[in-house]
């Protein structure tokens, strides 16, 4: 049958990011889909309060306290993955931060922050995740990009040139690891209400963006959820290489 086919029944995940908004949507739809989740962020109560509610729901979960952009943390995340399961099917890159300025005041320390965490500590734990998908012939990989890695948006320097490069790296490593059977793919979020767009939200430019969207609101997190857990699973085994996008019209509104 065809639902089937978007079960993760017996499937590994990791979820980066997994304390709160996307990442805790992401990973709690993924254990509801039947994935044993292994969940990762820097605030080690928040995660583990998503870990029980994932139990309490008669799913798996385990947690580790981890920073994207800390190399030796990604060996702890994979370690925690395969001494428990001893595999690992599913990559959510969603560990992500921005600082909002204006391109021509930006500083040099709020750009590496911004660039460690969103690009390159993302490929270096997909790097590190990608040679165990290798060694089992099989993987999911699906980073959350952003509009901005396709379209300009202000006062986002550092968070565009990332995003940039996550969706550009998509499409690189989804042509390298196609012969593994991983896939690879992004998710774009419009604009979803998280505690990362709170303070956008609320602003002037807020408003602007409510009436902009076709569909008349903001997004939540669990918006995305179900794209994720379609990218996870088999009903997309020949899908990789996309940027798809989740906005409620915005690219298409113009």
């Amino acid at each position: 049958m065809i639902l089937d086919r978007f079960s993760l029944k017996d499937r590994v995940a990791i979820v980066t990011g997994a304390s709160q908004g996307l990442g805790e949507a992401i990973a709690c739809a993924m254990a509801e889909a039947g994935a044993k989740v292994v969940l990762a962020s820097r605030t080690l109560s928040k995660l583990e309060e998503v870990a029980d509610g994932i139990r309490n729901n008669g799913g798996h979960a385990l947690v580790v306290q981890a920073d994207v952009a800390n190399r030796k943390d990604h060996e702890k995340i994979v370690d925690v993955a395969l001494s428990q399961w001893d595999q690992i099917d599913i990559l959510v890159n969603n560990a992500g931060m921005n600082i909002r300025v204006a391109p021509e005041d930006y500083r040099e320390e709020d750009w590496d922050a911004v660039v460690d965490t969103n690009l390159k500590g993302t490929f270096f734990l997909t790097q590190l995740v990608g040679r165990q998908m290798i060694e089992q012939q099989y993987g999911k990989i699906i980073h959350i990009a952003s509009l901005a890695s396709i379209t300009g948006l202000p006062d986002i320097p550092a968070y565009t040139a990332a995003k940039g490069g996550l969706g550009a790296l998509t499409y690189q490593l989804a042509v390298n690891w196609a012969k593994y059977a991983i896939n690879v793919n992004s998710i774009c979020p419009g604009y979803i209400r998280t505690p990362l767009t709170r303070d956008l939200e609320a602003s002037e430019r807020g408003e602007y963006i409510l009436n902009r969207v076709p569909m008349g609101r903001w997004g939540e997190p669990d918006d995305i959820a179900g794209t994720a857990v379609f990218l996870a699973s088999s009903a997309s085994d020949f899908l990789t290489g996309q940027l798809i996008v989740v906005d409620g019209g915005w690219m298409a509104g113009g």
